[in-house]
């Protein structure tokens, strides 16, 4: 009962503030509970809210026992057989509608407000958490669609590009020359902030390898990731595409046959792998990246509704010298990898893998007496990573198929994100390093860059024309404008320089002069021009999905 009535308030509380059945937004507040506890704190009497409900609770049971509605219903004389009957059958019934019933059916009218009438809030809250999305075009500032992608095209042309016609971004990249044609081993590290680095001033010596290498590659040294997760860090890595409100793509329905980086390779003739140390049932990793071009190694458990485009193949036991609850140790994953890659060299199949490492998670155990820090701490679970990359790198260079193979060393997102601003930028900063490409001078690029243009500027290097429907750019071109995008589950940044462009539901827009060497952000009126690019770039991204225009 008491459920029931809190549900009813909660929800006319939610209607106030946002007009609006429960969508994504509540189901942030679940995920931010600690920020939102305090904010209904202050803005709401709660405990007198919460006696009042727990009063209300007991008049209306105490009403229910003086009718003896309780009673009756406790005292029926419908046989148990048939209870078990309707019961089966109630709840059938209820299970069978939630898969096939969409909360989008009501969304039929032009009336907003009538279309969330037609919705029940309770269905709305789960269904919000089902798909994992918020509708832009219902909660932030929007421009006309023609000039939203109007701007977009205008910032993603460079000279020698073909767009297709109409609102689209799908355009044909003219490359120097198609011929090389390398391995590519890109290995995604759990929770990399640049923080950890010495090269940003870390002074714990946890990262010897990593540091040693920015020195000797192509090293991002002012990337930025797009959010606050893994699975932001892989849509922004294999779509290359702003993150839009809600959560992932990777975790959406309806994201099959994306156009991916996997596609761009398997056009040159490339075989994609993604290898995860855990289960990657979890958080919907198998199904995007099994339904979108890539094969699959992981740890996990064999599923019979399996419908993947490539093989999958289930790590074993012998193979796992170590394992904790997200998965195998770095070095193991690694090693399998290795394994997988010398069985792809000896037929003669060019690679592309995407590895996902687990060490440098909570509860930062790995295997003892391979660094001189025990398990338990973030700060070693980062040397532990470092001590791992080492040891592969040294392992597949004795290879022969290293010579034509290149590494790259990125992070999904940092390991915090909390700050004094409501999006601190400092948190979101990640090192990134390409290694070993053929007759290329190790170099510092010091652009502000996004997670996006990593593979734009990688096929850049390699000089390829492919087809594209990315975001991100190569940012060697002399076209190149430094830009990031940023995101949660319901704030939007686009950071052009020090200009920064918040958008949040209400349709707000905040704006902000970022000063990086203060970590400030000091509230600016800007022109409306880069508001407008801004939103173009979120809308846009939001629309090419939704409206599956994003498909290979």
């Amino acid at each position: 009962m008491i459920t029931t009535l809190f549900s009813f308030f909660a929800e006319l509380t939610f209607w106030q503030e946002f007009e609006s059945r429960f969508n994504f937004i509540a189901v942030d507040y679940l995920i931010y509970t600690y920020e939102v506890i305090h904010n209904i704190n202050e803005s709401y009497p709660l405990p007198l809210l919460i006696s009042g409900m727990v009063v209300l609770t007991i008049a209306i049971t105490y009403i229910f026992h003086i009718l003896k509605l309780f009673k009756s219903s406790f005292e029926s004389k419908v046989k148990t057989s048939k209870r078990i009957i309707i019961s089966s059958t109630l709840i059938t019934s209820a299970i069978l509608f939630a898969l096939i019933a969409k909360n989008s059916w009501p969304e039929k009218g032009n009336n907003r407000y009538a279309n969330e009438l037609g919705k029940a809030g309770i269905y709305s809250f789960f269904a919000a958490f089902k798909n994992n999305e918020l509708n832009y075009h219902d909660f932030y500032s929007l421009i006309g669609n023609d000039s939203a992608f109007t701007i977009v095209r205008n910032q993603l042309k460079e000279k020698s590009d073909i767009f297709q016609s109409g609102n689209s971004i799908f355009r044909t990249i003219a490359g120097t020359n198609s011929s090389y044609k390398p391995n590519v081993i890109l290995i995604t590290v759990e929770s990399l902030s640049a923080e950890f680095l010495a090269h940003y001033g870390n002074t714990q010596h946890i990262t010897p390898i990593l540091d040693s290498l920015a020195d000797n590659s192509v090293f991002f040294s002012n990337m930025y990731a797009t959010g606050t997760r893994t699975v932001r860090g892989m849509e922004a890595l294999t779509l290359a595409i702003p993150p839009t409100p809600g959560s992932s793509i990777v975790r959406r329905m309806d994201n099959e046959n994306l156009f991916t980086v996997g596609h761009v390779f398997k056009d040159k003739g490339y075989t994609n792998t993604f290898f995860y140390g855990g289960d990657g049932y979890f958080d919907n990793m198998n199904h995007f990246f099994g339904t979108n071009g890539y094969n699959i190694v992981d740890r996990g458990r064999k599923l019979l509704d399996e419908t993947y485009e490539g093989s999958r193949t289930i790590i074993q036991d012998k193979e796992v010298t170590f394992e904790n609850a997200w998965g195998i140790c770095d070095g193991d994953i690694f090693n399998i990898v290795i394994k997988n890659a010398d069985e792809k060299y000896k037929n003669h199949q060019l690679f592309n893998n995407f590895i996902m490492t687990t060490s440098n998670h909570r509860p930062y155990t790995f295997p003892e007496k391979q660094i001189k820090m025990p398990s338990g701490t973030r700060e070693a679970a980062v040397l532990y990573t470092d001590y791992a990359i080492g040891q592969f790198l040294d392992k597949i260079k004795k290879k022969a198929w290293y010579k034509n193979t290149v590494v790259i060393i990125v992070a999904d997102h940092c390991a915090s994100s909390a700050g004094k601003n409501e999006i601190d930028i400092s948190k979101y900063q990640i090192p990134c390093l390409i290694l070993n490409l053929r007759n290329q001078p190790k170099m510092n690029i010091s652009k502000m860059t996004s997670q996006i243009d990593l593979f734009p500027t990688l096929w850049g290097f390699l000089g390829w024309n492919y087809k594209s429907e990315f975001y991100g750019k190569n940012v060697l071109n002399e076209s190149y404008e430094p830009r990031i995008f940023l995101g949660t589950y319901q704030k939007l940044v686009y950071m052009k320089g020090d200009s920064i462009v918040l958008l949040s539901p209400h349709r707000k827009i905040d704006t902000y002069l970022y000063n990086k060497i203060r970590n400030e952000q000091k509230p600016t009126i800007f022109p409306k021009k880069i508001i407008n690019e801004g939103i173009a770039n979120y809308q846009t991204a939001f629309d090419l999905f939704k409206d599956g225009k994003l498909r290979f």
